[in-house]
């Protein structure tokens, strides 16, 4: 999911394909060595109040493999706006920020969120609305050309690697932490959600275009998996699981058509 599916879902805007899945290579490795760490640092010294050294197991690359979502999710926000440079400070700053949060929700408000709907794709999101706000375009005689934001026919077939991806590891990623006896649940609920809102975002394409738009099928298509993450361990009805994913891949798809060119 994080180097497959985030990288090649990145590739949409045909000037920023190789730059984009290079970026998100090199920066999910960084982020997932750093959120390890510092998750354990913020675990230790709020929730144990001791320090030791941090437990390197499955679940701990699980962490780390969080910690490096939550970046990427910034990083869609930012893309081809920032170098990588650039990119190295912002994911350091946000994986601080990103476990301090991780640490005070999950350690002491015992706050459930299974999928990391919370922590980590809603935390990404509106770390990365904020940065955005402070890349600005640079100033130069030749204005930026209309279609720098756009993908390409190639460059948006070879994202569809992508969503592939997500849409088939979501299940396993909500489920990845959960006991035994949730797992199932969390998995088929999941499913449900996610194949839900691929279906509502496909409906709301016909609609407004008469056709599939790449753009929102790329992304929201993929809203039924977030939106359940929290909840995945807890909805025992298929029937609510289908009805969350349906409404998130509705207002995900209003989002992308409507929402892009106001922000």
């Amino acid at each position: 999911m994080i180097y497959i599916g985030f990288g090649f879902l990145m590739v949409f805007l045909k000037k920023h394909c190789w730059t984009s899945v290079g970026f998100n290579y090199v920066i999910a490795a960084w982020c997932m060595q750093l959120a390890i760490l510092l998750t354990g640092f913020w675990h230790m010294a709020l929730v144990e109040e001791e320090f030791h050294k941090i437990t390197l197991d499955i679940p701990s690359l699980i962490i780390g493999d969080f910690g490096a979502g939550c970046v990427l999710i910034t990083f869609g926000a930012v893309l081809g706006k920032c170098d990588l440079p650039q990119l190295f400070v912002l994911a350091t700053l946000e994986i601080i920020f990103y476990a301090l949060n991780e640490g005070i929700c999950a350690g002491l408000l015992m706050a459930v969120d299974m999928g990391g709907s919370m922590y980590v794709h809603t935390f990404g999101a509106y770390f990365g609305l904020a940065a955005s706000y402070h890349f600005k375009n640079k100033i130069c005689n030749k204005p930026p050309a209309a279609d720098d934001n756009a993908g390409g026919y190639l460059s948006q077939t070879i994202a569809m690697i992508g969503t592939l991806f997500l849409f088939m590891f979501w299940p396993s990623f909500n489920g990845a932490l959960a006991s035994e006896n949730q797992q199932q649940r969390v998995i088929i609920n999941t499913v449900l959600s996610i194949t839900a809102s691929t279906l509502t975002a496909a409906a709301m394409c016909r609609i407004k275009f008469g056709k599939l738009e790449m753009e929102v099928i790329l992304n929201a298509t993929l809203a039924g998996g977030v939106s359940v993450g929290s909840a995945s361990d807890l909805v025992v009805t298929g029937g609510i699981a289908m009805a969350i994913g349906a409404l998130a891949g509705i207002i995900s798809a209003l989002g992308f058509m409507y929402l892009g060119g106001w922000l």
